[in-house]
């Protein structure tokens, strides 16, 4: 990946200027910042950063700088990323299924929270982890409601096992805590809801006080031009059920958003490479590349197209099958995309709010899908 050292004021006028052929990703550290500081204000507890979504050092050192001092790391990689460059955060290892190799790496670097879904992994954790201090924090899951996917799919433990598996952890000495994950891009508040009402079953049946509660990710990004995240009557609902289902014995919250930190601070562009009679429009980027997640959870319609002098294309908006630039005929956006009907090749397509599980999928699939990182004061077309 190129990184451009120029700061510019906005994607318009590096597009008008350098007219690259290949992609670029706007970064606008602002906007990053302002978002951290929406979360640290409005969410009542620790605030953490799932680092999957998006590990540039860029993003890490610009949130730690707006206030973020808890990271959720899922990796060896992250472990050491955090380590490196926010020495003093905390590491918070909630991918549930681990090897030895990887709990033994984590332990080393002063890694002090877990989290675990099944009786095995909880008896590697506990034959592995120093318990003096260290938390472990058992993962459920439930039927899903209100997500752009299922979470629940690959991890988490039912109401009956995390009721054990509380018990258990609590009985080897760990400081006991739960955690879940609603799903990713949840838009309605009562997500959460029913998520915390059942935690405080899970505690009250296993007749352990929990430390903490993990509420997880699952935050929205913006991504419907029509839809705004609603975070603060989210962050309002999980203060006052988290209350109302423990009363005195209310744990601490923490919450681990990926997308709804990251996203919204970068915005893509990509050239129109041929406008195929008419309809096919073909672009210098795909599902190889930054759009990847758009094939699995829909397409994000914040889209604007640019001529080649970075001026708004000012055609009423008609669907159009898009396609990226590799031989796969899967390389394809999902649905038919509203672009504007005067689009031409050499033209530019901005999709904003495309900083989560874009930059760190981008492969070069087919020999495409160079990319360039440019950092800008305004994402403003």
């Amino acid at each position: 990946m190129g990184l451009s050292k120029t700061i510019w004021t906005n994607p318009t006028e590096y597009l008008r200027v350098m007219q690259p052929d290949n992609p670029v990703l706007f970064f606008a550290p602002s906007v990053l910042q302002s978002t951290a500081r929406r979360f640290i204000d409005g969410f009542p507890g620790l605030v953490t950063y799932a680092v999957k979504s998006n590990p540039g050092e860029e993003v890490i050192i610009n949130l730690a700088a707006a206030g973020v001092r808890g990271f959720d790391v899922a990796s060896p990689f992250e472990i050491d990323l955090i380590g490196r460059l926010c020495p003093d955060a905390a590491m918070h290892y909630n991918n549930p299924v681990r090897s030895r190799s990887e709990i033994a790496f984590a332990v080393d670097r002063g890694v002090k929270s877990w989290s675990v879904d099944s009786a095995s992994e909880l008896e590697k954790l506990i034959e592995m982890v120093p318990a003096e201090g260290c938390e472990i924090s058992v993962r459920f899951k439930l039927p899903v409601r209100g997500a752009a996917y299922n979470f629940g799919a690959k991890f988490g433990a039912t109401v009956e096992l995390a009721t054990i598996l509380l018990k258990r952890v609590a009985e080897a000495g760990f400081i006991p805590s739960i955690t879940f994950h609603p799903g990713t891009q949840c838009t309605d508040p009562e997500a959460w809801g029913s998520y915390i009402r059942a935690a405080a079953v899970i505690s009250g049946d296993a007749g352990v006080r929990i430390a903490r509660l993990n509420v997880g990710g699952g935050f929205p990004s913006h991504r419907k031009s029509d839809e705004a995240p609603a975070l603060e009557a989210i962050f309002d609902l999980i203060d006052r059920t988290a209350t109302e289902a423990f009363g005195a014995e209310r744990p601490a919250l923490v919450c681990e958003p990926g997308r709804g930190l990251c996203a919204d601070a970068f915005t893509s562009s990509a050239r129109v490479k041929s406008v195929r009679d008419g309809n096919h429009v073909f672009l210098t980027d795909g599902v190889y590349g930054l759009y990847n997640e758009l094939a699995q959870i829909g397409i994000i319609d914040r889209i604007e197209v640019l001529d080649e002098q970075g001026n708004r294309r000012a055609g009423a908006k008609a669907p159009r099958i898009v396609f990226g630039p590799t031989c796969d005929s899967v390389d394809r956006l999902p649905g038919d995309v509203m672009l504007a009907e005067d689009i031409a090749e050499g033209d530019f397509v901005a999709v904003q709010g495309i900083g989560a599980y874009s930059i760190v999928l981008n492969s070069r699939f087919n020999g495409f899908h160079e990319l360039t990182l440019a950092t800008v004061l305004s994402l403003k077309l």
